[in-house]
């Protein structure tokens, strides 16, 4: 008998650019401030690192969205810089500024002393935490893993912090070719382990945030981050642990390497929302589903207005296989959680008339 599809499994099938009784939708940065409940959680845990590395308060954050709305995956609570972190960058949180490095990589020789992670060592705390979730969810959703891109995670150990226009990074990469060329891989190769750990702890689809792929020119994006995503998947094909698990790429503002993310071998592509979901549908064919695009401000028009945008970029991508609803990128915390339901009911309302593809 054929596998049908409901909330359990609708977001895996959509993945797989199979049908669907109704398109799926998760939103990406749904376990964050715009819940009060995880404010509350937040605030017991007295620090975001302390929020982030303890497993029973991941966990629960994780999971709030899922008890409050019909989504249809979860997403571990975690932070794309626990990787560097484990590296001995040391990573901490300032308030009003957001994440530093206490020893930023700024030389050939500080990269050159960087090495793979062992992810159930000083990562231990993340893979017990999507142990925890996956046994919490009891099959009601699938979650969903990640990691940061190797370009992303060298933005910030080179700069040390955020920045508006990562020009020390950039700089890097365009003078020191080789050193960034080596950091870049063994990112990728300590991303690749970190992701097939977490899949062997029960994460049932894996996500790589390229935040910052969409900076760099086309030339330096193939050269410097989709070069590094393609070796990812490679080595999550070839780890038995990984390789049925599907991946998910999103590079935001990189919608002119459109065609080669979709090369990477990746199973979909995160669009953000400045292009259409029919134009990178008719770019990348049948090789990849696709994920997203409202503009995350939609969130904070009226429920009519929400309803009629869910509605334009349901019918922009059209009764075709491969589609999970989302986001253009995340969720902000000034957002009334009332008007993530009405997207939510939206995005099912719209789409459960018979199976989508």
């Amino acid at each position: 008998m054929a596998e049908t599809s409901n909330r359990s499994n609708r977001f895996l099938r959509a993945l797989r650019r199979e049908s669907v009784d109704t398109t799926p939708v998760w939103i990406m940065r749904q376990a964050g401030r715009y819940l009060p409940e995880y404010r509350a959680t937040r605030a017991r845990a007295g620090s975001f690192l302390a929020l982030a590395q303890t497993p029973e308060l991941a966990c629960e954050v994780t999971l709030q969205p899922i008890e409050r709305f019909e989504l249809d995956a979860a997403i571990l609570f975690s932070d794309i810089l626990t990787v560097p972190h484990a590296m001995g960058l040391g990573l901490h949180f300032v308030e009003g500024e957001g994440p530093k490095f206490a020893a930023p990589v700024r030389s050939a020789a500080a990269i050159a002393k960087l090495g793979v992670p062992d992810p159930e060592g000083p990562l231990r705390y993340v893979m017990d935490a999507v142990r925890l979730v996956r046994h919490e969810l009891g099959g009601r959703v699938p979650l969903i893993g990640f990691a940061g891109s190797p370009w992303t995670l060298a933005c910030y150990m080179i700069e040390g912090e955020g920045s508006r226009d990562f020009a020390r990074v950039k700089a890097f990469a365009l003078n020191e070719p080789a050193a960034m060329h080596t950091l870049l891989d063994v990112n990728a190769r300590a991303i690749a382990a970190y992701l097939a750990a977490q899949a062997a702890a029960g994460a049932q689809a894996l996500m790589v945030f390229d935040s910052w792929g969409g900076m760099l020119a086309p030339a330096l994006f193939a050269e410097f981050s989709q070069r590094y995503l393609a070796q990812i998947t490679a080595l999550l094909r070839a780890d038995a642990r990984a390789r049925a698990v599907p991946l998910i790429v999103f590079s935001k503002g990189a919608n002119a390497s459109l065609e080669i993310l979709a090369d990477t071998g990746c199973a979909a592509l995160g669009v953000d929302w400045t292009l259409t979901l029919d134009e990178a549908r008719r770019r990348v064919g049948a090789r990849v589903a696709l994920q997203g695009n409202l503009d995350p401000a939609t969130l904070l028009a009226s429920p009519e207005v929400i309803r009629r945008e869910v509605a334009r970029v349901l019918d922009d991508f059209g009764a075709h296989p491969g589609h999970v609803f989302n986001l253009g990128h995340g969720i902000t915390p000034d957002v009334d959680p009332a008007n993530l339901t009405v997207l939510i009911d939206a995005v099912h309302a719209h789409t459960a008339h018979g199976e989508r593809g």
